[in-house]
């Protein structure tokens, strides 16, 4: 999963990436001090994994992963190539979903490029670039959909689409807010539309505020804007991101419950990335490793299985499944089956989160 940190200079992108990813960005005071991305990758918190190598005693843990890139900071006229716009929006291309970082936070001593704290404008600010990028090539591309539907009627359905997107978008309003069927949906999904991408709102906030949970004007203004696209939110302080960092493991969760915050910046996060882009997480288990692996949501079984290795998916026969809650309170896979806890799944299995499963397959 690759994710992409945007949002206005000097907004708190840099400082989170350094945090969530101790990858050393370089994080200052000034606009564009992040010209290429830097790419960060995490491993995805899952004590489930913790317990499964307890039971089989597995040599190795693997986690699953994310891809965070630290994009440049946009500005007004970055679809026309402002500061260092086609650059930057060339990046967000590449990433699965954006994580726009908002300063919802006051401080005189870090500087804001529009002059003053506003989410709502800075919100908008890059929401209109990536329609107008969008706007750009789907107009381009509706004008040649309506040349060679003259000579092919097959492409109606297609210009209808492309006649839909282009009127959106020359309304200002993001591909991601339009719904379309299924059909539909995976004709646009292959057009790559940067307004299309799901979009995860990191409300950076102060360290009074987050400790206090305290919800000042600019996260309530902000908040109300992601309900009313249907887009996620979280609220993280970089400052405190930053102290977590340079901790130990063990160390974190003694800062954290001594500041009254359940979780890290970085676990909601990923928490909300997931529920975000409809992802869960099934697992598997033996004396060589126990792993994650990440799969959308409906995903069946032998999808799941390709998630491994392409010949499980072509060759598969069944799945053999006990979901982690059964088999961490038996503490066995005998144990489970000798309580029919383990249940043999065949092609038309829905995975589910935490499903522990051994796949039987024929090449």
């Amino acid at each position: 999963m690759k994710l992409g940190i945007v949002g206005l200079p000097n907004v708190g992108k840099s400082t989170l990436f350094n945090a969530i990813t101790k990858a050393g960005a370089e994080s200052a005071n000034y606009p564009f001090c992040t010209i290429e991305p830097n790419v960060g990758v995490v491993s995805v918190p899952d004590e489930r994994l913790d317990r499964l190598t307890e039971i089989f005693g597995s040599e190795k843990k693997l986690p699953t992963a994310i891809e965070f890139f630290d994009i440049a900071g946009l500005v007004k006229g970055a679809s026309k190539g402002e500061g260092l716009g086609n650059k930057f929006l060339s990046h967000i291309r590449e990433v699965e979903s954006i994580v726009h970082v908002v300063r919802c936070f006051e401080d005189e001593n870090v500087t804001h490029v529009e002059g003053n704290i506003d989410p709502l404008r800075d919100v908008e600010i890059i929401d209109l670039e990536l329609i107008l990028s969008d706007l750009e090539i789907m107009s381009k591309r509706l004008s040649k959909t309506e040349k060679l539907v003259k000579t092919d009627k097959s492409l109606s359905k297609e210009l209808k689409i492309i006649q839909r997107i282009v009127e959106s978008l020359e309304e200002g309003i993001p591909i991601r807010m339009l719904d379309f069927d299924k059909e539909d949906e995976a004709f646009v999904k292959g057009l790559n539309l940067l307004s299309k991408k799901p979009v995860l709102y990191a409300a950076n906030i102060s360290e009074e505020d987050i400790i206090n949970k305290n919800e000042n004007e600019h996260l309530l203004k902000l908040k109300d804007h992601a309900k009313k696209e249907g887009s996620g939110i979280i609220t993280i302080c970089g400052k405190i991101e930053s102290e977590i960092a340079e901790l130990e493991d063990d160390e974190k969760e003694m800062f954290l419950e001594e500041l009254g915050i359940e979780q890290s910046g970085l676990d909601r996060l990923i928490k909300a990335s997931y529920e975000l882009l409809g992802l869960i997480s099934f697992l598997t288990a033996g004396p060589k490793e126990s792993r994650a692996w990440t799969i959308k949501k409906g995903s069946k079984a032998p999808e799941a299985a390709g998630k491994i290795h392409t010949d499980m998916e072509k060759g598969f026969i069944r799945a053999e499944i006990v979901s982690f809650k059964d088999l961490n309170e038996t503490a066995s896979m005998i144990k489970a089956k000798e309580q029919g806890l383990v249940r043999l799944e065949g092609k038309e299995y829905i995975m589910q989160d935490g499903d522990v499963v051994i796949f039987r397959f024929n090449v």
